[in-house]
Order: C-alpha cells, then sequence, then structure tokens
C-alpha cells in the first residue's frame, strides 16, 4: 500500500478504487504463481488504456500538427504508442519498482523489460480512465506520455536520424561496437557504443542488441545536438 501511495502522489492523483491501480501494476505471472485468477492480473486494463491513449494522442496531434497530412500524423501517432517509446515514458516515473511480478519474471530483470514496462503504462492509463473519467485520463496521457514530444521522437527515430546526419556532416563512418555482454541466455545485458570512425560518442545498454543501439544512438544525438547545424528543410535535424 505505501508503495502505491508514493506512485500516486508521483502522478499527482488520487485513486478512489486502490485496487484499480494494484490491478494495473500486476503481471500475468504474479497472478498465476498465487493462483488469483486470470481476471486480476493487468491485461484487461492494459487493452483499455490502449484504447484510451489512441484517441488522446490522436486529437493531441490534430491539433499540434494541423497541416499535417493522415498519413504523417498516422505515424507520428504510432511512433509515440509503440512498445519502445512507451517504456521510455516509464524511466521518469520510475515504474518497474511498483511492478507485482512472478519471482521468476523478476530475477530475469521483468521490471526493465519493455514489453512489461509499455503494458504497465496502458494498464495504468485503463486504471485512471475507470477510476476518474475521460478528462483525468488524458491528463496523465498529456503529462506523462505526450510530454516532451520531440525528445521522444528522437529517441523513437534514433538510429535513422544519427545514420542521415553522420552521412551528412562526417566523413568518417557510424558503426556500433558491442563493448559488454553480461548475464546468463534468458537474461543477457548488452553495452553498445555508438562510433564515428574510431571516436565513440554514446553508450546504450540493452537486453537485445538492437535496443542497446537504439540508446547509444540516442545518446549520440543529445551529444551531437549543438554541434551540428540545424536543417530548415525536410531532412534530419536535431
Amino acid at each position: 500500500m505505501e508503495l502505491l501511495n508514493e506512485f500516486e502522489e508521483k502522478i499527482g492523483y488520487q485513486f478512489q478504487n486502490d485496487r484499480l491501480l494494484r490491478q494495473a501494476f500486476t503481471h500475468s505471472s504474479y497472478a498465476n504463481e498465487r493462483h488469483m485468477g486470470k481476471q486480476t492480473d493487468n491485461e484487461r486494463l492494459e487493452f483499455l488504456g490502449d484504447a484510451v491513449l489512441e484517441i488522446v494522442a490522436s486529437e493531441f496531434l490534430y491539433h499540434r500538427y494541423p497541416d499535417y497530412p493522415e498519413g504523417e500524423l498516422t505515424r507520428l501517432r504510432a511512433s509515440m504508442v509503440c512498445e519502445p517509446t512507451l517504456a521510455f515514458c516509464t524511466r521518469d516515473l520510475n515504474l518497474g519498482k511498483y511492478l507485482l511480478l512472478g519471482k521468476g519474471e523478476d530475477q530475469t530483470g521483468g521490471r526493465e523489460r519493455k514489453s512489461i514496462l509499455s503494458d504497465a503504462l496502458e494498464a495504468v492509463i485503463g486504471a485512471v480512465y475507470l477510476d476518474g473519467g475521460f478528462a483525468s485520463a488524458k491528463e496523465f496521457i498529456v503529462r506523462f506520455v505526450l510530454n516532451d514530444i520531440e525528445h521522444k521522437q528522437l529517441f523513437f527515430d534514433s538510429k535513422t536520424i544519427l545514420q542521415e546526419i553522420v552521412q551528412g556532416n562526417y566523413e568518417k563512418q557510424l558503426h556500433y561496437v558491442l563493448i559488454k555482454e553480461e548475464g546468463p541466455d534468458h537474461d543477457k545485458k548488452f553495452v553498445v557504443e555508438a562510433r564515428i570512425g574510431e571516436k565513440a560518442y554514446g553508450q546504450g545498454t540493452g537486453r537485445t542488441k538492437k535496443a542497446a543501439e537504439q540508446e547509444a544512438a540516442y545518446q549520440t544525438l543529445l551529444k551531437l545536438k549543438h554541434q551540428i547545424p540545424q536543417n530548415n528543410g525536410g531532412g534530419p535535424c536535431i
């Protein structure tokens, strides 16, 4: 209960029904381990939260980008509500700390797994919606998912954006170097550096090489932000 109260303070929302928030944090592995029944985990709340998130994101982008055609709005929405970006959104909330996981899932890094984090975030949205209505859910989404949208776009497209920037501004090539691999097969952790030529710029950690490369690319873009001239045309810029 203490952790739930801590989370409520963090998001600035007080649940009338605490059971909804507890359910939002209950992973199926925890429910199965304790024979709690299928309807006690967060999957139904995730289903609901996904729908609420899509309509709020659609309205937000519709008003924020009045000149964007339907196809561009669809692409942008997809990048904002996909698993890696939603997991990225949970960092500020330290959402993994509050999850109820089965022992096996917990021991194999479930609190950092992007699929679990993104699902839990959608479940929290569903819980807020049921507890406080659409306005409360919208406020949560705008504050914790749709905030700082430029950085989140940068994170989602980091490898592509970095590749194009390096090609346009550097003579040397961009490549990724695996500098560390640790953990058993079921719980691997990879550490990757993004290098331009032989110079290392950003470092990323992930449970797959691809995830580590994405993080390394994002960290590199943040470092290059003040070094690369801004592009006023249609190409990539940071």
